[in-house]
């Protein structure tokens, strides 16, 4: 069984279309979608209509949740206010977190961690912290000692071992920060009963990066600037309110 991990399309529908036209080539029917669709990006309505369609499985992300109404920032408002109640929804219903069984091993897949939505995970946080990812929360619907980790939120393609288990960011579609070409995971499983083991690709694509900074400069959404040098370089801008301390 192969799975395309995809996370962190944040509204970049040019990037987005790249990866879709590649999972099919690759023929993999099953497309994982770990949060963040909407945010930062100009075309919220049309990357999350893409993920209705295409995704087989969805989880929320920091971003979803806070244009579905968790926070007010402008970069927030603006995308919130593109997308009808039934969008907002659906991105406020998505379930926190999902727990399957592959190669007779629990594989836990999240948008940021297993903490929380807004608690970020990153390849430097202390060992106590990243083998507290692996460990059951209810709370947030995850209710197994998992075995393995799929995760996303930092932009950033990685596999750690993590006192022997997998901890594998599966890096950015639509904001990649560790490099400038859109990024995803394909998990590969044995298909019989008792097979074990897995393999673990990225893939990094080109995309027609022009046509979406050209999206951008029309779409009058805030921080436009610090969006297209984040396509134009891969390096994070912090977005600040102009004039404010």
């Amino acid at each position: 069984m192969k799975l395309a991990v995809l996370a962190d399309l944040h509204a970049n529908l040019e990037a987005t279309l790249s990866v879709h036209a590649d999972v099919q080539r690759r023929g993999i029917s099953e497309v994982w979608v770990l949060g963040d669709l909407v945010g930062k990006g100009p075309r919220p309505r049309e990357v999350l209509d893409w993920v209705q369609q295409s995704a087989t499985r969805v989880v929320q992300g920091n971003w979803d949740a806070r244009v579905a109404g968790a926070s007010h920032r402008p970069q927030d408002l603006w995308p919130r206010s593109l997308l009808s109640g039934a969008a907002l929804r659906y991105l406020a219903e998505l379930p926190y977190g999902i727990e399957e069984t592959f190669a007779r091993q629990i594989w836990r897949f999240v948008h940021a961690g297993s903490r929380g939505v807004f608690h970020r995970l990153y390849p430097h946080s202390s060992l106590q912290e990243q083998v507290a990812a692996f460990e059951p929360n209810p709370a947030l619907g995850l209710h197994e000692q998992a075995d393995a980790l799929v995760y996303a939120d930092i932009h950033e393609a990685l596999m750690l071992d993590v006192e022997g288990l997998p901890l594998i960011n599966c890096g950015s579609v639509g904001n990649p920060l560790d490099s400038t070409l859109a990024c995803y995971l394909i998990l590969d499983f044995p298909d019989e009963p008792q097979g074990v083991g897995y393999s673990a690709q990225f893939v990094r694509l080109p995309y027609n990066r022009a046509a979406e900074v050209t999206a951008a400069e029309a779409s009058g959404m805030p921080f436009t600037r610090e969006y297209i040098t984040e396509l134009l370089t891969g390096a994070y801008q912090r977005r600040r309110v102009r004039g404010a301390e």
